[in-house]
């Protein structure tokens, strides 16, 4: 006990906030469930529902390929996301911040390296 309230008082509010908010998304979703309209005739079961015509079949495949882009892609917009700010504030970090972003750019380095082995960066095969 710690200045008259418990260790245990800290876990029982966690605890509540985390029963309210499983009840209110499971309570949002029945109710979702009970207000929705239920049919899937007519317009609701076509492709596009901004009137656009679907020709063909509406089931389209994707490449894996097209995923490991997208991948690719995090992998640099993280880099940068993160590259700028300290960039910025890079004088007032010191070493110890230039050591980190070092630590920082060769894990996204080790990332572009098994990208490339697994061939993401070649766009005609």
């Amino acid at each position: 006990m710690v200045g008259g309230i418990s260790i245990a008082d800290d876990y029982i509010s966690v605890a509540i906030f985390t029963i309210l908010g499983v009840l209110f998304v499971w309570i949002a979703f029945l109710a979702a469930r009970l207000l929705r309209p239920s049919e899937k005739v007519g317009l609701k079961m076509s492709t596009y529902e901004c009137a656009e015509v679907a020709v063909g079949d509406v089931k389209i495949y994707y490449n894996v390929q097209y995923y490991l882009y997208v991948i690719v892609f995090l992998v640099f917009d993280v880099e940068i996301v993160f590259l700028y700010p300290w960039a910025a504030q890079f004088l007032e970090l010191g070493l110890l911040g230039f050591i980190e972003m070092l630590i920082f750019i060769g894990i996204l380095v080790v990332a572009l390296a098994y990208a490339w082995g697994k061939g993401a960066l070649e766009w005609i095969k």
